[in-house]
């Protein structure tokens, strides 16, 4: 029986290693690449044409969220799951949306990450039963159910919020992005406005609190 080819995106080189040694552990399962950041990601898609992508949500300046959506659009047949410390109920959705197939938190057992690869490559969508219970709220409701002021940023404004939070500077967040810092001001002119922040100090003391719950430690 072959194996399925799995890529791990991770900015951070131990839980890269990690992975690649749980993975390659699985009788069949096998690690065909690794990135640390989205343009390396993309190249090694485009060359080894995984059949799983497990993704981490911050990879330094570059979105998660962003990469998803690419290889949704570029690789169709490329699954994928989110592999975060970021709490599922602040990025679940999102992550889903742009075409992720799970989302599982790095907090969870190796046995359950293995469980959400398997279920996954078998065609199926891997949830915790809170995310679950979340969407069902929200198809209920009809009304997006969850009262997160986040959900009001795009996904482009909720990366540069993250990294207001992190305590990145305009011209740090505008060489991350690879854009200019007028954009970068507009984004955070934006973001005042949907989170009605008041000054630039406001909005730091708020990115930072934020950056500090979405997080599970």
């Amino acid at each position: 029986m072959s194996k399925r080819r799995i890529l791990v995106v991770d900015d951070h080189p131990l839980v890269r290693e990690w992975l690649t040694n749980l993975i390659d552990q699985t009788s069949d399962l096998t690690v065909c690449g690794e990135a640390g950041d989205a343009k390396t990601a993309m190249q090694v898609v485009a060359r080894e044409r995984p059949d799983l992508a497990i993704i981490d949500l911050s990879l330094g300046g570059d979105s998660g969220i962003d990469l998803i959506r690419a290889i949704r659009e570029q690789f169709p047949n490329v699954t994928m799951i989110v592999l975060s410390m970021h709490d599922e109920r602040l990025y679940g959705e999102r992550a889903i949306r742009a075409g992720a197939h799970g989302y599982i938190m790095k907090r969870e057992s190796s046995t359950k990450i293995i469980e959400a690869i398997h279920q996954v490559l078998a065609g199926n969508n891997y949830l915790s039963r809170e995310l679950t219970q979340l969407f069902a709220q929200k198809f209920v409701s009809g009304s997006g159910g969850d009262a997160s002021p986040m959900n009001v940023l795009s996904a482009r404004e909720l990366e540069v919020f993250r990294l207001i939070g992190q305590g990145y500077e305009t011209r740090e967040i505008a060489n991350a992005l690879e854009v200019n810092i007028k954009t970068v001001q507009t984004y955070c002119t934006r973001i005042k406005e949907k989170l009605k922040l008041s000054s630039g100090a406001e909005l730091l003391r708020e990115a930072m609190r934020w950056n500090d719950v979405s997080l599970v430690r």
